[in-house]
């Protein structure tokens, strides 16, 4: 009956869903994983035209931690880049940058000041009940940057028992490296808590959280570090009310965050730190109404305010004294602002056709003293889908989607097309055509900043980046009695871009950086991800082949038109039912990355293949439940201490990247402690 409550709940709760479960005895439970990401109704996982990768709730409390970098950084075409003078970090997804990977939380798209994605390293991981992330572009439905892919972050809902309260708290300490101090400075630290109740239709959850990282000095000395410290405070509120037919909720979140960056003593007794400084605040209204069994209308509206500060102070250890300093950009203000509104209806005519229509609205403010006065621009669109079932075993999807944009010529039409085919209780095959788009940001069109490191210009005249994505992945599922289950899936995409934005000469200064319409960009790759679990073990094992277009190819056809980048990536858990205990190792395997390397000046300038040196990194874990309520964490994160790995290319990685023969990946090998407390 338990099980039964779930479901019916899934259906007025998109978003969530669930592992597998067991019985007392370690029996696999036969319950399917519920999707929404792309969905016209929640979804199974089995019955999604996409492919679509799940991180379930059980996942990510087992990988205990709080920084999204490190739980993202185990799947399959997942890297990370550090700009280690910000530090920040930005995602890549099968071989293409952030910019062009969209994140959502419920759905609703995350503001970000640049190209990178800070977002996802500004959200309470210990609010997310599950992450789905689709490969792809799915731009008929969300629209501009998710040509690559989406990334939509699920949070979790109210308890859905009558009149009931629900605590949760959380503390997890974490050495970096050999550096540790408890509770607070050298090391990661996080406390949390949260409270939740539900009366009658009503339900209230609040939750409040604080990450400390203190650092990393690394190879650096004195007051100079080679990971900077970060400190933030997280909290947020939600109000829900639902009936059969009706539900709405109202969320607000506020993350606060302080990057130091401490610089060394001068000859002269002065040294410059550094703080970048961020509030961000995100408001959200969401609805859902099923106006009949056949008809149902969702919408959302959001309202978020990002800001961003840079503040530089010398201080003189001579006199004792400190003051702001004066140079261009060292004290800095930028304001974002969005308001993103969306609202769709799903018809059913029948058990063969389906059909979703929506509009969308987005509009996006900036300001401040990098970016031009007059910083505004708005999208409008309009989404049009159908899911029609010509036969039993064939599922057809295609999409438009119509834009009117401001600033920039967006393609008029953004088409899409999916199928799948299912051969039997065991095999199907899912194909897809989708036309990606990604709209110039704010910064490459209005940003502007000069100083004795940067000559940066926006340009208002870009127009959007659009690729074409073909994919295809064929499924195989079985289960082999009561305890016993085998999946495995093979896959394969491919992806050009056209108009894609880079930076470069300024056509009337060639001093000058601008933002051009000047490149294009392809990928292509395959994918193969297994999963099988016995009893109380459960393993998955996925291999994965990433080419990258080399940019050069027309001049220097010798290197190649595509480099190669071989991954791997493995999990093993063991669970113990009888003492209510479990095991997990989590590994990944990042291969050789290829890339020109261009040495020389430019009047002999020679251009050779140079590389990314492969890496591994390996995390253990344990976990204990004591008293129903209260769970112990004990691991190691990065067995295999890896830090820094050679770097031989001349590859795009940031406007603070540096001259130098290594890249940080890690700060090398950490033992973590968790309790949970959940009531």
């Amino acid at each position: 009956m338990l099980r039964t409550r779930r479901f019916i709940w899934l259906a007025f709760l998109p978003g969530l869903a669930f592992g597998q479960e067991r019985d007392s005895t370690g029996k696999l439970l036969p319950i399917e994983e519920v999707v929404v990401t792309g969905q016209f109704r929640p979804t199974s996982l089995k019955n999604s035209v996409y492919k679509v990768r799940t991180l379930d709730q059980q996942y990510i409390q087992r990988r205990a931690t709080t920084d999204m970098a490190t739980l993202l950084n185990m799947e399959l075409g997942i890297r990370f880049n550090n700009d280690l003078t910000l530090g920040e970090s930005d995602i890549q997804l099968m071989g293409v940058s952030g910019q062009n990977v969209k994140v959502l939380i419920d759905g609703v798209p995350m503001i970000d000041r640049g190209s990178t994605k800070q977002s996802l390293s500004q959200i309470d991981i210990n609010t997310i009940e599950r992450i789905e992330i689709v490969e792809g572009p799915v731009s008929v439905m969300y629209g501009t940057d998710a040509l690559a892919g989406v990334i939509n972050i699920i949070t979790q809902p109210t308890s859905t028992r009558k009149n009931k309260w629900g605590v949760t708290a959380r503390v997890l300490e974490e050495t970096v490296s050999s550096e540790y101090i408890p509770l607070t400075s050298e090391g990661r630290h996080n406390a949390h808590v949260g409270l939740s109740y539900l009366q009658d239709n009503w339900s209230f959850n609040w939750s409040g959280s604080r990450n400390n990282f203190g650092g990393f000095q690394g190879q650096s000395s004195g007051r100079a570090l080679d990971w900077q410290p970060k400190d933030q405070w997280l909290t947020g509120g939600r109000i829900g009310y639902q009936t059969k037919k009706f539900n709405a909720t109202y969320n607000i979140n506020y993350a606060n965050e302080d990057i130091y960056t401490p610089g060394a003593i001068g000859a002269n007794y002065k040294y410059i730190d550094k703080n970048y400084l961020t509030d961000r605040l995100t408001q959200v209204l969401q609805s859902q109404w099923n106006v009949n069994d056949r008809f149902q209308i969702n919408g959302s509206f959001s309202l978020q305010n990002y800001r961003r500060e840079s503040v530089t102070r010398l201080f003189d250890l001579q006199t004792e004294s400190s003051f702001l300093t004066t140079g261009e950009g060292e004290q800095d203000v930028s304001k974002f602002n969005q308001a993103f509104v969306r609202l769709n209806g799903v018809y059913q005519f029948n058990d063969e056709l389906s059909l979703l229509a929506g509009l969308e609205f987005d509009q996006d403010k900036g300001s401040g003293a990098r970016i031009t006065a007059g910083a505004d621009i708005y999208d409008m669109a309009a989404f049009l889908s159908a899911e029609y079932r010509p036969l039993s075993w064939i599922l057809l999807r295609p999409g438009l989607r119509f834009i009117h944009n401001s600033i920039y010529n967006a393609p008029p039409a953004i088409p899409s097309f999916n199928a799948k085919l299912v051969f039997d209780q065991h095999w199907d095959l899912r194909m897809g055509y989708a036309m990606g788009f990604r709209a110039p940001g704010l910064r490459e069109l209005y940003f502007t900043f000069h100083d004795s490191n940067h000559a940066i210009e926006g340009n208002t005249d870009l127009k959007a980046e659009h690729n074409h994505n073909f994919n295809a992945s064929v499924n195989f599922h079985s289960r082999l009695g009561d305890r016993a289950y085998i999946s495995s899936t093979l896959g394969s995409y491919y992806n050009h871009f056209i108009n894609l934005i880079t930076v470069g000469q300024h056509w009337d200064n060639p001093t000058v950086s601008t933002y051009l319409n000047i490149g294009k960009y392809k990928t292509i790759g395959a994918t193969w991800e297994n999963a099988v679990g016995y009893g109380n073990w459960t393993g998955r094992l996925g291999l994965g082949m990433i080419g990258r277009y080399n940019d050069l190819y027309s001049e220097h056809p010798g290197l190649g038109e595509f480099f190669w980048t071989p991954e791997a990536n493995a999990t093993l858990t063991r669970d113990f039912p009888k003492w209510d205990a479990h095991v997990n190792a989590y590994y990944k395997l990042y291969g050789k990355r290829p890339n020109f390397r261009i040495t020389g000046s430019n009047d002999n300038m020679e251009v050779s293949e140079g590389f990314q040196q492969a890496y591994h990194q390996l995390d253990v874990s344990v976990g204990k439940r004591f008293f129903g309520a209260l769970t112990l964490q004990l691991g190691v994160r990065n067995l295999t201490n890896t830090t820094n790995i050679l770097n031989t290319t001349t590859e795009d990685t940031g406007a603070h990247a540096v001259n130098s023969t290594s890249i940080p990946v890690a700060y090398g090998r950490s033992a973590f402690f968790g309790l949970i407390y959940q009531y």
